[in-house]
């Protein structure tokens, strides 16, 4: 989709937030699985759950646009997933492990908050408010993923990974 309007750059990133979601999607269960912590392994598997009710509002609100067409995950979304996958191979599994998993997750917790708020201005500059209070509370989920699993890092597993590798 060629973008030569603020409509069009509104969609374009609507899809990607799609395309992100869905990445995601297929990326928590392994990152559940990988972790060592129950309440870190338990969080992945909650923001699995919203990850997908989130999709569906992604796509309901593309599908009332009439946007039908997927576009692929930017290659810096790709990557950050990438390395997720990357984690679980060259980290034994452990507290170290699960730091690192974390910090994965923050780095996608933060690309969605960049990327619903700037939706959810969007939506509103275009007057389309009931699309700018659906973006608005995914941007409060995704803000509220982001500092459960700070507390997790900074109570609970970074402490132990810390004392593991001294």
């Amino acid at each position: 989709m060629e973008i030569r309007d603020f409509q069009t750059m509104y969609l374009t990133e609507l899809q990607e937030a799609r395309s992100l979601e869905a990445l995601q999607i297929d990326a928590l269960p392994v990152m559940a699985d990988a972790a060592d912590d129950r309440e870190l392994a338990d969080a992945f598997q909650a923001h699995l759950a919203e990850t997908r009710a989130q999709f569906d509002q992604v796509e309901a609100i593309l599908k009332r646009h009439r946007v039908a067409e997927t576009m692929p995950a930017t290659a810096s979304a790709q990557a950050i997933v990438a390395e997720a996958q990357a984690i679980v191979d060259k980290v034994e599994r452990g507290p170290l492990r699960d730091a690192a998993l974390i910090a994965w997750a923050q780095r996608i917790e933060h690309l969605e908050i960049a990327l619903y708020g700037t939706l959810a201005t969007y939506a509103k500059m275009l007057g389309w408010h009931e699309e700018k209070r659906t973006l608005g509370g995914i941007l409060e989920e995704e803000r509220a993923t982001d500092e459960d699993l700070s507390d997790i890092a900074t109570m609970l597993v970074n402490p132990h990974a810390f004392e593991a590798a001294a």
